[in-house]
C-alpha cells in the first residue's frame, strides 16, 4: 500500500514521463531538420513550441518535488519493467512500471501536447 496521495503521485509521474516526451520530440525535431520537406519551418516551430510547453510543465513538477522534498530515482530497468524509488516525506517506496505502460503513457502525452490540448479547450 502506498502512502503517497494520488495528487502527489500524479506529479511524480509527470517528472518521470515528461522527460521521455521531450526525448521523443527532440528526436523528431532532428529527423524533420534532416528530411526533405519543402516547407519544414512550420513543423519545426510547432515541435519547438510544444517542447517549450512540456519543459515549462516539467519545471513546475520539479519545483513541486523540490518544495515537498520528494525525490524520484530510476533504480533498474529490464525488457519488461522499470523500477523507480520514490522518497516521500521520509518514506521509501519502490514502484515497478510496466515498460509498455510507460510507452503508452508517453504516446498519450504526445497526443495531448501536439493536438488534443487545442481541441479540448473550454
Amino acid at each position: 500500500m502506498t502512502r503517497i496521495p494520488e495528487k502527489d503521485r500524479d506529479i511524480i509521474e509527470q517528472a518521470i514521463y515528461l522527460p521521455m516526451v521531450l526525448t521523443v520530440l527532440n528526436r523528431d525535431l532532428s529527423i524533420i531538420q534532416k528530411s526533405p520537406f519543402k516547407l519544414r519551418n512550420p513543423y519545426l516551430e510547432w515541435i519547438q513550441l510544444t517542447m517549450k510547453i512540456v519543459q515549462h510543465e516539467l519545471a513546475e513538477a520539479n519545483r513541486f518535488l523540490r518544495l515537498e522534498n520528494i525525490k524520484v530515482s530510476e533504480m533498474k530497468r529490464d525488457e519488461v519493467f522499470t523500477m523507480f524509488l520514490f522518497l516521500y516525506k521520509g518514506y521509501e517506496e519502490y514502484h515497478n512500471y510496466f515498460n509498455l505502460r510507460i510507452r503508452n503513457k508517453v504516446e498519450e502525452l504526445l497526443k495531448y501536447y501536439l493536438y488534443e490540448r487545442y481541441i479540448n479547450k473550454p
